[in-house]
């Protein structure tokens, strides 16, 4: 899965020539990024905010539909889309009449609001689990999950894959080296070693699941169906069936974080493939970009947490926030899961990302590069691999941030935004073909460059 040596020197070249380019175009930027450094590290209001390959960050001005435009005035195709928390456009018409609606009404109780029920026949109906609960981020709701699922079997472990993602959930940030499970370093203030009680497994592998499983003390396994916060790595036909037979067989429950992969079609991949996880949790985009997070559970789920609670000592739980389930995230999900998550929607995204990813295909295609492209519904992400990936090791191994910068940074100066963390695009309701064109010829001219068809020009 090497970089062609080539590709990547020129890369590097080219990311100087582009760093250089951005900074002419952006002054309001630039002194925008001096001002509020004197109270902001960086310049952002989170360090995340500094991923982008750019030499100061790019300030926002106003995003709307599938554009973003900056406060030096210039407009961006995005298909970035907040990392799918705007993953139907900025700012939905629906939900930003459901907020300002809202907002005079009141923002936050502490008591359910008067559309309560009917948020919950809306996720129920579209997810196909009977109970809900609602948080803040889908970090909160995939610790709750790993809360309640240990609360339910008495268990202590939690198994997760090697290069998952699920927020700032502590339990998920182990991986696998030399077959072991290991904390990962790069986790800041962390006291106790978390491999002590959660588990990695390598992705698409049903007999080490099997093996982890078979020693009783797991009580949850937590995964997306496709790993998506690496190099984008799709489940073998069967393997999240065959995880899901395996856990009952086990006793083990079940929890499938949706948050990305809601791109797959309307109900996420777990409707698209007919599954019956236990858990089932979707941040993000489910509030059309307003901080919301859901997590959907079984009716035997429910009925063992009502036990659980009969049960438990009084005193907080550990699970919930003040905010959570407040008056206007129900109001803009209500306005989300009606009216801007619907299969029209879906059938304009994917009928657009497949025209993506073949534009990306052909451009590689063009250059006999080792890289693919695969597509999740309304994503698609390049990936530098011959072969479509199995496991988070060989997403590892296939990521090169020198030639993903260069890429992206080329594409940042020519007004596409693409994720800053890795090659993934998403397509929105309101992204057009014009858009996709724009993406795929600046793609191509960009390869151009990292191949030596034209010189690099200082």
């Amino acid at each position: 899965m090497s970089m062609p040596a080539e590709v990547k020197a020129r890369a590097a070249a080219l990311i100087a020539v582009e760093r250089q380019r951005f900074a002419e175009l952006h002054p309001a930027s630039r002194q925008m990024a001096a001002n509020a450094g004197e109270h902001f590290p960086g310049g952002v209001p989170l360090h995340w905010m500094l991923d982008w390959e750019t030499p100061f960050p790019l300030f926002v001005r106003q995003a709307n539909g599938s554009t973003v435009t900056d406060i030096d005035g210039r407009h961006y195709a995005d298909f970035c889309l907040g990392d799918t928390g705007a993953m139907f456009g900025h700012s939905p018409a629906p939900v930003a009449r459901a907020i300002a609606d809202q907002a005079g009404r009141g923002l936050t109780a502490m008591l359910p609001s008067d559309i309560t029920a009917e948020v919950g026949t809306l996720l129920a109906s579209r997810f196909g689990l009977p109970f809900w609960q609602v948080t803040a981020t889908a970090s909160d709701a995939n610790r709750a999950v790993v809360r309640w699922a240990r609360a339910l079997t008495g268990r202590p472990k939690v198994l997760v894959f090697d290069g998952c993602y699920h927020g700032q959930v502590e339990d998920a940030f182990v991986k696998l080296e030399d077959g072991e499970t290991r904390m990962k370093p790069s986790l800041l203030g962390q006291v106790s070693d978390i491999a002590q009680t959660s588990i990695a497994a390598p992705f698409n592998d049903l007999e080490a699941v099997e093996r982890l499983l078979g020693a009783g003390d797991i009580a949850l396994i937590l995964t997306e169906p496709a790993l998506t916060n690496t190099a984008m790595v799709l489940p073998e036909p069967g393997f999240i069936e065959g995880l899901l037979a395996a856990a009952q067989r086990h006793g083990t429950l079940v929890c499938l974080d949706e948050t990305h992969t809601i791109s797959a079609g309307l109900g996420g991949f777990t409707r698209a493939r007919d599954l019956a996880p236990d858990f089932f949790v979707l941040g993000k985009p489910v509030a059309g970009g307003l901080p919301a997070a859901v997590f959907g559970f079984t009716s035997a789920v429910e009925a063992d947490m009502r036990r659980v609670l009969e049960t438990k000592t009084p005193g907080y739980s550990g699970i919930g926030t003040t905010l959570s389930g407040n008056m206007l995230a129900l109001a803009a999900m209500r306005a989300c899961l009606a009216e801007v998550m619907t299969g029209e929607a879906y059938a304009h995204m994917t009928a657009l990302a497949s025209r993506l990813a073949q534009g990306l295909r052909d451009a590689v295609a063009k250059r006999q590069l080792p890289w693919t492209v695969t597509q999740l519904g309304a994503r698609a992400e390049l990936v530098f691999s011959a072969r479509p990936l199995r496991n988070g090791a060989e997403a590892a191994a296939a990521i090169d941030h020198t030639v993903e910068r260069a890429i992206h940074l080329f594409l940042l100066n020519r007004d596409v935004l693409v994720t800053p963390f890795h090659n993934m695009t998403l397509v929105a309701p309101s992204t057009t073909q014009a858009d996709i064109d724009k993406l795929v010829q600046n793609f191509d001219e960009a390869l151009g460059l990292l191949c030596g068809e034209k010189e690099i020009a200082a």
